[in-house]
């Protein structure tokens, strides 16, 4: 991880006031070069993959994961470890009358998750970006407010812009966040689910941002160029019943009164 990411992951830090580590993912075909990673720990207990994300997060731990230290299918499928993707992964059966309500409905929230395909990687490391440890990051992700990720967003849009669409899988909202970021490669954010936040250590204010390291420079460029224009986070409040005219001016002038 070059010391240009970690200046950059500083800077975010900064510009949306981030309460924890912008942190990074890489995933490895083969176990042994994710334990080379200086400084790695490997669990000792079983976990879920947001109790890791959590380490990287939380405590600034480098982690390196396998498929046997996490509990079940659920987490193994979305970073695409262990080929959990059988049928009955699938099916959803172990959400039946958990988080829906038919056998259906289970199978069709599986399908609509968005995964790392199985057969290729056998581990992934999580590493602070400023520890920068990993060598090659597939992903780095951040939490923060839903104003900080909007700003964020309007810094990614400032040049060559584009709609961002982004869905909701539900419960095991990780596919819509690291699971869709390190498949499909584009920016992915997310509304943290319960087992994020109850095994996670989310909190009720944060959201997750998972994407390329490549896109973070253009976010940084338009927030900057945001920042010039007097338009920075937090943003502060203007009032609910003062005259429009005063606070808009600020920024269009044909407003004035």
């Amino acid at each position: 991880m070059s010391a240009e990411l970690a200046v950059q992951a500083e800077q975010l830090t900064n510009l949306l006031k981030l309460r924890a580590n912008p942190f990074a993912m890489q995933l490895f075909e083969n176990a042994e070069e994710m334990e080379a990673i200086p400084r790695i720990r490997r669990p000792k207990n079983i976990h879920t993959f947001d109790q890791a994300v959590a380490q990287a997060a939380r405590l600034g731990w480098t982690v390196g994961i396998t498929a046997d230290n996490l509990v079940g299918a659920q987490c193994r499928a979305v970073i695409g470890l262990g080929n959990a993707k059988d049928e009955k992964w699938q099916s959803g059966q172990h959400m039946v009358n958990v988080w829906y309500s038919t056998p259906e409905d289970s199978a069709a929230h599986q399908a609509a998750m968005q995964c790392v395909p199985d057969g290729k990687y056998n581990a992934i490391a999580l590493s602070p970006v400023a520890s920068q440890r990993l060598s090659n990051p597939d992903i780095v992700l951040f939490y923060a407010t839903p104003g900080a990720m909007m700003y964020f967003i309007n810094g990614l849009q400032w040049a060559g812009y584009k709609r961002f669409d982004w869905s909701v899988v539900g419960e095991s909202s990780c596919a819509d966040s690291w699971g869709r970021a390190l498949s499909t490669k584009t920016p992915s954010l997310s509304i943290p689910c319960f087992a994020e936040r109850r095994y996670g250590g989310v909190l009720d204010d944060e959201m997750l941002m998972a994407l390329p390291p490549s896109y973070i420079p253009q976010a940084i460029a338009g927030m900057n160029a945001l920042s010039k224009n007097g338009l920075r986070y937090p943003f502060p409040q203007y009032g609910i019943q003062q005259d429009v005219r005063d606070g808009m001016a600020a920024s269009y002038p044909d407003r004035k009164r």
